[in-house]
């Protein structure tokens, strides 16, 4: 490894990073209600309007998410470093007592969908992926700050999806109930259907649960669900993730259902069948989160896989031409989607950065290298500070939001955060 290079990027991600915190420290922050506004154009405007939503109501993936940054600013010293210590104290704390005031369901517990600008609720179903997002957010707010409240009600929604949505016959999560926890029978809203989506983002959660409590029931179920996905997930002769199942592990074509970015943004196209296709950022996002599991577990790295998916990924989902990573494909190799969305070219960063630690092929390195040259180019608004949300494959704009229902701090601060401190180990190994 390069010194001068790896010291060149980390110096642009650290600027990526410092600008991105500044952005949402000013904005993101609803200094009225409480809890945090999300929904801005290009410019770093408010929006005015939304296909589903309106822009200042509240939505418990983006509240979660921004709770879990500001916290994982916290714990891991760069709000400490940079001088944000003391703001990213109270963005986190106004919007964990928000959060908890106004999303947790006083009569059938668990979180609401979305509420008001107010906090009043407008969809109180409850979605194992939204609850899963609320554990990961309120466990890290523990790790960084001791709150005592904040672990209690982690742990208090691990109990209900255990007594819920747990498939005791067949394994997995029901992952889309009513407000009363019953599953939805309607196939508009998932009601007939498991995902690699949300056993992940389940995974992500019980990583960081079982890391703040370190209760033996927490290890037992992340165990479980990392075997769910290991074991019926994976495509194991193309080495890539599926994406949607019967409650049996049936694989099922692709479909767009209510309640995600893709019908947000798109309504007329909920429930249409797409095909059997893999997600190349959930597959590559899959292996660093799995990694981070077992090292909170005490295992070893999962080299076979992450080598094997990395390939995968660079083989199937790199863009020879223009750089970036696709959106979806079929499995043998065919690109379905050409478009790059923001998430996964910024969760590849994490993706490929870990792989070179795992396995120290220095392609993964280069890959690293290359993808942040893209997204620098053609995500980045320097003078907003974020990124925009999905380019077509030059990278000509297609939703230039930097901030919306489904986009906030999450995935590119979280980018920005694994990889100065990863490059950081690797600067410092090899001195």
């Amino acid at each position: 490894m390069k010194k001068e290079r790896a010291l060149e990027v980390k110096g642009q991600l650290e600027n990526f990073l410092t600008r991105s915190v500044t952005f949402w420290l000013k904005n993101g922050i609803d200094k009225e209600y409480g809890g945090y506004l999300v929904c801005f154009d290009e410019k770093g405007n408010p929006m005015k309007s939304l296909e589903v939503m309106t822009p200042t109501d509240k939505m418990i993936v983006t509240q979660t998410r921004m709770i879990w940054g500001f916290s994982s600013l916290l714990r891991s010293g760069f709000a400490k470093k940079y001088g944000w210590e003391e703001d990213c104290e109270k963005a986190a704390k106004q919007g964990v007592e928000f959060f908890i005031d106004h999303f947790w369901d006083k009569k059938n517990g668990g979180f609401a969908w979305y509420t008001n600008r107010k906090g009043e609720a407008q969809d109180n179903g409850k979605l194992v992926y939204g609850q899963t997002f609320a554990i990961y957010a309120l466990a890290e707010y523990a790790l960084a700050t001791g709150d005592e409240t904040a672990q209690e009600y982690a742990e208090k929604t691990f109990d209900l999806l255990m007594k819920y949505c747990v498939d005791t016959a067949r394994g997995g999560y029901y992952e889309n109930m009513t407000e009363d926890w019953i599953p939805e029978t309607e196939i508009d809203k998932g009601g007939n259907l498991k995902s690699l989506d949300i056993h992940m983002h389940t995974m992500e959660a019980l990583t960081t649960l079982y890391e703040c409590t370190g209760k033996e029931v927490h290890r037992r179920r992340l165990l479980e669900v990392i075997n769910i996905i290991v074991d019926h997930m994976i495509d194991y002769n193309y080495m890539c993730g599926r994406n949607q199942f019967s409650f049996k592990f049936e694989t099922k074509d692709a479909r767009e259902i209510n309640r995600t970015w893709n019908y947000d943004r798109a309504p007329e196209n909920a429930n249409k069948n797409t095909r059997d296709t893999t997600s190349y950022g959930h597959n590559i996002e899959l292996t660093w989160l799995l990694n981070r599991a077992y090292k909170i577990l005490g295992f070893s790295p999962a080299k076979e896989l992450t080598k094997a998916f990395a390939e995968y990924t660079i083989t199937n989902g790199w863009d020879e031409e223009h750089g970036g990573i696709y959106r979806d494909g079929m499995h043998d190799g065919r690109v379905v989607v050409t478009d790059k969305e923001w998430w996964q070219n910024f969760e590849s960063l994490t993706g490929f950065l870990d792989a070179y630690q795992v396995i120290g092929d220095e392609r993964y390195l280069e890959k690293f290298y290359e993808l942040w040259e893209f997204d620098h180019t053609y995500f980045y608004i320097e003078e907003v500070g974020e990124s925009r949300q999905l380019l077509q494959a030059d990278g000509t704009p297609i939703i230039t939001d930097v901030g919306n229902q489904w986009k906030c701090i999450y995935h590119t601060d979280r980018a920005m955060i694994e990889c100065i401190g990863r490059l950081e180990e690797l600067l410092e190994k090899n001195k």
